[in-house]
């Protein structure tokens, strides 16, 4: 649920304090990507060497 103000009206990206707001992923709408946070696969037994 969104409740921070500006986050409702224009999102945590557009907000000038988004590098700064600690609660940006608790109070408003910022969902980290995925692709950053998941490590590359590593090689199992059906990859090909």
């Amino acid at each position: 649920m969104t409740l921070c103000p500006i986050a409702i009206v224009a999102g945590c990206k557009k907000c000038p304090a988004f590098s700064a707001c600690p609660l940006k992923g608790v109070i408003g709408d910022y969902k980290p990507d995925d692709a950053a946070a998941k490590p590359p696969p590593a090689d199992g037994p059906g990859k090909p060497k």
